[in-house]
């Protein structure tokens, strides 16, 4: 977008606020993985041994980092989110011991949010010296290696079940608006204004 997406403004606070508000809405501690200084001010950081890595970098750190028995992981540009979601994820890997844990929509897995069990760090850190950057692909070679897959759960079976919801009331094709360009910025702003209205 061409500056810092983590404070670009939406409905008046920084999408980073929205991001760790989503987090704090599900009773969850909030830090920062691999944000720059700057961003301390809104949570505590987690700094990279070796920034510049991308957010497999910064998920990487706070793996290494966390005493936490799951870890769970948000970007900054998805602000429409549900607390449950997270939450359930969380649950499920709790209960499953699933080294990562995703949702899907529309029978596609989402990268993020992702809960993500803290021994992964040494497989994610090797995707890392290997070159492989992509988050997803990480997740599903340290499952792999681990001899399990990635837990993928479709939103819709838990929405029809009753297991979800958003607080607002938003549709769940809407939850994944991946906030990328200014014309995301627009649809996400009118989102909230109608949930609002």
């Amino acid at each position: 977008m061409g500056r810092d997406k983590a404070l670009v403004p939406l409905a008046g606070r920084p999408l980073l606020e929205h991001a760790l508000g989503i987090l704090r809405e599900a009773g969850l501690p909030a830090s920062i993985a691999g944000g720059q200084p700057s961003l301390a001010s809104f949570a505590p950081l987690v700094e990279e041994a070796q920034p510049g890595q991308g957010p497999l970098g910064g998920i990487s750190a706070a793996l290494a980092s966390t005493t936490a028995r799951l870890a769970v992981f948000l970007p900054v540009d998805l602000p429409l989110l549900p607390a449950s979601l997270v939450l359930y994820l969380l649950r499920h890997a709790a209960l499953t011991g699933s080294p990562v844990t995703v949702p899907a929509v529309n029978g596609f897995a989402e990268t993020f949010p992702a809960v993500l069990d803290p021994s992964i760090a040494p497989l994610l850190e090797r995707e890392l010296a290997a070159g492989r950057r992509g988050c997803f692909s990480a997740f599903q070679a340290a499952a792999s290696s681990l001899g399990q897959s990635v837990a993928v759960l479709p939103v819709e079976l838990l929405l029809q079940s009753g297991q979800l919801n958003h607080r607002r009331g938003l549709a769940a094709s809407r939850w994944f608006l991946n906030v990328n360009t200014d014309e995301d910025l627009r649809r996400a702003e009118l989102h909230l204004q109608q949930l609002i209205a």
